[in-house]
């Protein structure tokens, strides 16, 4: 079966290597011309007022891509470029008949929601691939972004620039201006320049987006579309040297600390300094470092009850690591995960108290991002977190400890990729790296890998200016360490090489390393009229591991994956557009056993008002899973199904809200069902309110609970336990934001948060590969519960004891974050948390009310306040 898909695919790339490669973009490209400064410069006051803006060229000739594609505007776009040795400045008038209808919502930087605006789109490299973009609101929200692809849709918002912008409203519209410094921008060195532009003007109230280059509606493009900005003269890439430094102070606040804890005081007080700094390497490169960072979560991450085993991966936060991060990534899998550093420490700590710190500290960390004139894209990033130690304190002795939980580590990735060809493709390495501090027979070396090493090549093949691409990669991992370290890693969910019917895979406790690769190929159109197709196979083998620097749930995987859309751009009766497709998915391990397979449907309809629905079907075929019994036998599933359907209205008016319902049911009849939506107003120009409820019920026929010995011959000689599993979960996430100016805002957050599970129906895997379950109370078995609420089963001779699993959790999260960017790049945060937790060993339902009683729940308060000063040019 693996060698007929091997075969298909390699006919398809045979197919697309005969497309012939070219760039399918317009021979003739729109031209502006930039007017150089020789005076003072205008003032960033959003007025056009200077007599020097009558002295550029204007940009006027704006094309509809909605709600008419290659109509007229229904209102005239004025748009002026200048330039004077240090930055490019842009002024523009937005014309309106009706100025009272333009929405002119406040938020903070980057939040444009509703609100009419402009966007600048620069390709300063000329590489017809890669863009920053530049805008304002009507009222004067900044924008930027970074676009890594050739996609519109494609950006990266961490991009913070330090540059100005500002808009004024008046009887005839609007007006803009903005200031770009050229050391905030990445070009290359010479004497003339010209660069790709796009400009585009969005008014909600018309649902009409206006660009002045418009990439066709079935084209997936962005700078490979864009005209040309010339007379650039005379403009140099400038030595880019930016200080911030910062100071920080915290208090917590703790409620009820333990009675009898040492470490905890119900007010705790500590401050911080460090800084930040950034700098050009030659025209072309920036180097980025930073000294005893402080990451301090202003946004925290969601709530959850995990019961699986395997990690749930959130994103990255913190603004050095997310800032140029595309740079980082390749490979065709997870090499690069920033959150593996500074993350909890992993040591284990006894003791009746223990002081463990929330965090690994960073002592460094640098990073090397740029694009050499070649098409050369370059990324590298190093850091190094400290030894990391917990106290302990023994009730009884009263005995202080120190226990070493992180040893000292050094990270590093490094990243390059070329675009060759008129299409823009490309072709990268990546490499990473983890080396810890650990010697031989110590706690932590019998828990950590010593080192670990990883790389891959990968290649995006574009044919036809982008329509058709094909991807491919090749890589491998190293980890090397104790013995006992690497069993643990042969023995995690992402392989579970003791899996006793795995025949090609086995546990061998003597290994002091493990090496593995991945591999990966796949073949796509991306853009075209009607139909767009895809097809990939991605082989993980079962020693592949990332989990170092990295991310991967699970190695020893085959998985194929093929998807069929049909699409329609052109507005007609009744929908203005509409998508359907279908998609099937198959996993298989080594061992040819296929793990997974699924077959769904979806289908999205925008409405001609432009709401949207959205709706999914799909079902789950029978197959044979090898991780449910976490390291033993594999278990048979039987066939699941599932239909989701989604209802969104207009997404740019003031008052908007979403509904999605879902409902599904495996062969033996489990429900699962989920009610989620949202509603979002503003109440005025500088308000919002956002409310999103979320509950779900879902029922598991097999849920894992423990392995012990004394199984027949069919499990191997060992017990598989299994329950039913009904958990319910509630949760409203609730945002409050009101924005003084665009520069100061106040947001609120909370997430009320409850779930309950309930245990029953307990008992055991019958055999290998069985679909169904032998449940004790039956066929010769008794189950009952004791006082101390466990379960003692017997069986013949044999006792087993179940532990009382059930359980109700409530947790309240919640922050208010003052931000104030005093000056421009520097910045003031004064942010008050509340994490309220408790968890109660009963498995009653929650329902509504549970999340009123998360308020009166016992937790910490903490408050931070941090200052930045931006030092630059």
């Amino acid at each position: 079966m693996r060698y007929r898909t091997i075969m298909l695919l390699a006919g398809l790339l045979a197919g697309a290597a005969g497309v012939a490669a070219q760039d399918a973009a317009p021979a003739g490209r729109k031209q502006i011309r930039a007017a150089r400064i020789e005076g003072r410069p205008p003032s960033v006051d959003g007025r056009l007022e200077e007599e020097v803006w009558r002295s550029a060229p204007v940009l006027a000739d704006f094309v509809q891509k909605e709600p008419v594609e290659g109509a007229a505007p229904s209102e005239r776009t004025e748009v002026r470029f200048l330039y004077d040795g240090s930055a490019l400045y842009v002024g523009a008038r937005m014309y309106s008949g009706d100025p009272r209808s333009i929405q002119a919502p406040v938020g903070r930087r980057d939040n444009a929601s509703q609100a009419e605006l402009l966007l600048v789109s620069l390709d300063t490299y000329l590489d017809r691939r890669t863009a920053y973009t530049f805008g304002v609101t009507a009222s004067g929200v900044r924008l930027d972004r970074y676009h890594p692809s050739d996609s519109e849709g494609s950006f990266d918002t961490s991009y913070d620039p330090v540059w100005e912008g500002r808009a004024q409203t008046d009887s005839l519209g609007w007006t803009a201006e903005l200031r770009i410094p050229f050391s905030q921008l990445r070009f290359n060195a010479q004497e003339a320049h010209t660069w790709g532009i796009n400009l585009r003007r969005s008014i909600p109230s018309r649902e009409e987006e206006v660009y002045w280059v418009p990439v066709p509606r079935s084209v997936t493009a962005w700078a490979s579309r864009f005209g040309d900005l010339g007379g650039l003269e005379g403009i140099r890439p400038t030595r880019r040297v930016e200080l911030t430094p910062y100071l920080a102070t915290r208090a917590t606040l703790s409620t009820a600390p333990a009675p009898g804890d040492p470490f905890r005081d119900a007010t705790e007080v500590s401050a911080r300094a460090g800084g930040d700094l950034k700098m050009g390497l030659g025209p072309n490169l920036t180097l980025e470092g930073t000294v005893n960072p402080d990451f301090g979560q202003v946004e925290l991450d969601p709530a959850e009850v995990n019961l699986s085993a395997f990690e749930t991966f959130f994103p990255e936060r913190r603004p050095f690591f997310t800032e140029g991060s595309q740079l980082l990534q390749g490979g065709g899998a997870g090499f690069f995960y920033s959150r593996r550093i500074g993350a909890p420490p992993r040591g284990s700590a006894p003791g009746d108290f223990v002081d463990r710190p929330d965090a690994t500290t960073i002592l460094g960390a640098a990073k090397v991002t740029g694009r050499l004139p070649s098409g050369l894209s370059v990324g590298g990033l190093t850091a190094l977190t400290a030894w990391e130690r917990a106290r302990t304190f023994d009730a009884e002795t009263g005995a202080f400890g120190t226990v070493e939980v992180e040893p000292l580590t050094g990270y590093g990735v490094a990243r390059v990729q070329q675009q060759f060809g008129a299409a823009g493709s490309t072709a990268g390495v990546i490499l990473t790296g983890v080396r810890r501090d650990l010697s031989p027979g110590e706690p932590l070396a019998r828990l950590l890998n010593r080192e670990a090493y990883t790389g891959a090549a990968d290649w995006n093949l574009r044919f036809r200016g982008g329509e058709y691409s094909l991807r491919g990669n090749l890589g491998f991992s190293y980890v090397a360490g104790d013995s006992l370290a690497i069993l643990r890693v042969q023995q995690s969910s992402a392989r579970y090489f003791q899996r006793p019917d795995a025949g090609y895979v086995r546990v061998d406790s003597s290994r002091t390393s493990l090496a593995g690769y991945v591999a990966g190929v796949g073949l796509s159109r991306n853009s075209g009229r009607h139909w767009l197709w895809q097809g990939s196979l991605d082989v993980f083998s079962p020693g592949f591991e990332l989990n170092d620097i990295g991310r991967i749930g699970s190695g020893d995987e085959v998985f194929g994956y093929g998807n069929l859309r049909y699409r329609e751009t052109r507005p007609g009766p009744v929908f203005r557009g509409y998508t359907v497709g279908v998609t099937t998915e198959n996993l298989w391990n080594f061992g040819g056993v296929r793990n997974f397979s699924s077959l769904r449907s979806d289908a999205s309809f925008t409405w001609k008002n432009y709401w949207v629905n959205n709706f999914t079907a799909w079902v789950d075929l029978p197959s044979l899973r090898d991780d449910l019994t976490r390291g033993g036998p594999l278990v048979g599933t039987g066939r699941e199904w599932a239909v989701i359907n989604q209802v969104l209205t207009r997404a740019s008016a003031p008052t908007r809200w979403n509904a999605r319902v879902y409902y599904g049911e495996n062969e033996l009849g489990d429900p699962t069902y989920r009610f989620s939506g949202g509603v979002s107003i503003r109440p005025g120009p500088r308000w919002q309110l956002s409310v999103d409820p979320n509950y779900v019920r879902f029922s598991i026929a097999r849920q894992y609970i423990g392995v012990r010995d004394g199984g027949t011959a069919a499990t191997f000689g060992r017990r598989y336990l299994f329950s039913r599993l009904d958990q319910r979960t509630m949760l409203v996430q609730l945002r409050l934001n009101y924005a003084f100016t665009p520069d100061l805002t106040l947001e609120g957050y909370a997430e009320p948060f409850a779930a309950s599970a309930r245990f029953y129906d307990f008992g055991e895997l019958p055999a290998a590969r069985s679909r169904g379950m032998r449940i004790y109370g039956t066929g010769g078995t008794t189950i009952e519960q004791q006082p101390d609420r466990s379960y003692l089963v017997r069986d013949g001779d044999a006792r087993i004891t179940l532990p009382y699993r059930d359980f109700n959790v409530r947790s309240l999260r919640s922050n208010l974050v003052l931000r104030w960017e005093w000056r421009r790049g520097s910045t003031l945060f004064v942010v008050w948390q509340q994490d309220r937790s408790e968890e109660e060993r009963h498995g009653r339902p929650v329902g509504p009310g549970s999340l009123g009683d998360t308020f009166g729940v016992e937790g910490d308060n903490l408050l931070l306040i941090k200052a930045t000063y931006w030092l630059g040019r």
